[in-house]
């Protein structure tokens, strides 16, 4: 799902060697089931189908915010955020963050969320903009 969000709608904001090195042909299964461990995603699924997933780590960092490209508008990513932003509140968590790309941006805006700094950050050569962004509850 995260290759191809990038690959199908992040690539209307980003170069195609942009979305390339963001989403490169070359994870290894072991290495995204790592990250997936690491991070303990929310999933969404209609019909045992995965549609979306986020996370929420315990300082509120929201590592990972994706919905499958063929399914963007449907309402999947507005439950998604709601539910993180309701475990975190029942965590304690009062700062929520996350590094936003260009693609993203209007989306965490209308959870409430601000740009606390634009950046460029660099993957595999390619140097990409983005944003952190954060909301207090």
């Amino acid at each position: 799902m995260f290759y191809h969000t990038i690959r199908n709608v992040n690539s209307r904001d980003y170069t195609q060697a942009q979305v390339e090195a963001w989403a490169s042909d070359d994870a290894s299964p072991e290495a995204w089931q790592r990250k997936m461990n690491a991070i303990s995603p929310f999933v969404a699924e209609i019909d045992g189908e995965v549609v979306g997933y986020t996370d929420l780590q315990e300082d509120g960092l929201i590592d990972h915010f994706f919905c499958h490209h063929e399914h963007q508008g449907n309402g999947i990513g507005r439950h998604l955020m709601e539910h993180v932003l309701r475990v975190g509140e029942l965590q304690g968590i009062t700062r929520f963050y996350s590094e936003v790309s260009i693609t993203a941006r209007p989306f965490y805006e209308k959870f409430g969320f601000k740009v606390v700094k634009e950046q460029t950050i660099e993957i595999r050569g390619q140097k990409l903009r983005n944003f952190v962004m954060e909301k207090f509850s």
